[in-house]
């Protein structure tokens, strides 16, 4: 991998991760996918990334069980993984910071604000700016 921070973005929905996957890129991030929470668990174990976003609807494990394996495996466990979901009440934003994500972004996603808001979440060192 190269130097550029390393996003692992999580969703099933083609055009959401076409769309996520793009603005990431074009604002310099490396970017990984994954369409299942299964999928999810074992990139984060193959590509440790920098930072992972997580739907919360997943085929298969759901993006809380994803969470909880990811986050119980010591070499990904230190990983900062950001809810990103249509769900946009208090209570959701309230139960996935509640569950151990370390963050919550709501779908549908800002263009504009989209790569700050994931810059924000990576850990000791600088993502490239635009």
């Amino acid at each position: 991998m190269s130097d550029l921070p390393v996003v692992l973005i999580v969703e099933d929905n083609p055009r959401n991760l076409k769309l996520a996957r793009d603005v990431l890129e074009y604002a310099g991030f490396c970017v990984v996918v994954a369409t299942t929470g299964e999928e999810a668990v074992e990139q984060a174990r193959t590509s440790l990334p920098d930072v992972i976003l997580m739907d919360l609807q997943l085929p298969g494990i759901d993006g809380f069980a994803a969470l909880e394996q990811i986050r119980g495996h010591e070499p990904t466990a230190h990983i900062p993984i950001v809810a990103l979901t249509a769900f946009a009440m208090h209570r959701d934003r309230e139960r996935a910071l509640l569950s151990g994500f370390s963050g919550y972004l709501e779908k549908p996603i800002s263009v504009r604000e989209f790569p700050a808001q994931v810059r924000r979440h990576l850990p000791r060192r600088e993502a490239p700016e635009p």
